[in-house]
């Protein structure tokens, strides 16, 4: 049995994104939907918040120091006291940002999602260190977890409406995801696959909206642990601490009952028996 320690108070209305920050040993997530950066100090306890947007939906660290921020329609570069927005990607409101990270070249994905879910109004845009972006995948419907192994070759991958975990061959000569295939099937009584992140072996840890649950699902889609959590919406994890041992996982309260009285909204850890490695940076 794993033990899950409840890190935080409810402290987001939708909190996703989780990314642990090396040079200041904090884990970083977002309050989405109220444009909040947040960061815990696991040394003290204490988190921080910081407002940037409207809309904050996923980040990373910078090599040269500071955050990648996806924002509502478009990326931004975050300073310490600074708030840099790059230029729309696109202007229809009823679409937004939601999950993201980078990939073994430094360069940021976020995929997006209609307000109201519309199926195939979706897409993964990738922004590159000289700040031009690119449209890699369309006709999504919630673009979320996105994650590479640790030796770059492969991007585990979800859109959550397919109710599938699939897995693309990255080629780090060409940069291209390629030869996508489904490896996980979610079936919807368990819960629909969100964020997700990638453990040393290869495993991903696979965060399940409305499932109140993390799963670890093998390179070969093997169901290999289930990790139960005090909350109906968890929404992402990722590996944090000095050497990468403790896993982290947000939550949301977003659609539930107003006399929920679950912990919803926390910041959730527990320690799995596979560590994982450090998130890629943004090389920009």
């Amino acid at each position: 049995m794993v033990d899950v320690e409840q890190v935080t108070p409810n402290v987001a209305g939708h909190g996703e994104g989780p990314v642990w920050c090396p040079a200041d040993q904090r884990l970083r997530w977002v309050d989405m939907l109220a444009g909040d950066v947040l960061a815990l100090d696991p040394a003290t306890g204490v988190v921080t918040r910081r407002h940037v947007a409207p809309v904050v939906a996923a980040l990373r660290p910078r090599s040269a120091g500071g955050l990648v921020v996806a924002v509502e329609r478009g990326f931004a570069l975050l300073g310490d006291d600074s708030v840099e927005l790059l230029p729309e990607v696109w202007s229809d409101p009823s679409i937004r940002m939601n999950d993201g990270a980078c990939d073994p070249l430094g360069r940021f994905y976020c995929g997006s999602m209609a307000y109201d879910a519309a199926p195939g109004r979706a897409a993964l845009h990738r922004l590159a260190a000289d700040g031009t972006v690119e449209t890699v995948l369309t006709g999504l419907t919630v673009s979320n977890g996105l994650a590479w192994t640790r030796d770059g070759g492969t991007a585990w991958y979800v859109d959550s409406a397919t109710q599938r975990v699939d897995a693309f061959a990255f080629d780090p000569a060409t940069g291209e995801l390629r030869d996508r295939r489904p490896v996980v099937t979610v079936p919807p009584a368990v819960g629909t696959p969100d964020g997700l992140c990638v453990d040393s072996e290869g495993g991903a840890w696979v965060a399940l909206w409305d499932g109140g649950a993390v799963h670890r699902y093998a390179p070969d889609g093997r169901l290999t642990a289930v990790v139960e959590l005090p909350v109906r919406r968890p929404t992402a994890c990722a590996f944090g601490g000095p050497d990468h041992a403790d896993l982290y996982v947000t939550s949301s309260r977003l659609g539930l009952p107003d006399d929920d009285r679950s912990p919803a909204g926390a910041l959730f850890r527990f320690r799995p028996e596979v560590p994982g490695f450090p998130a890629h940076p943004f090389a920009g």
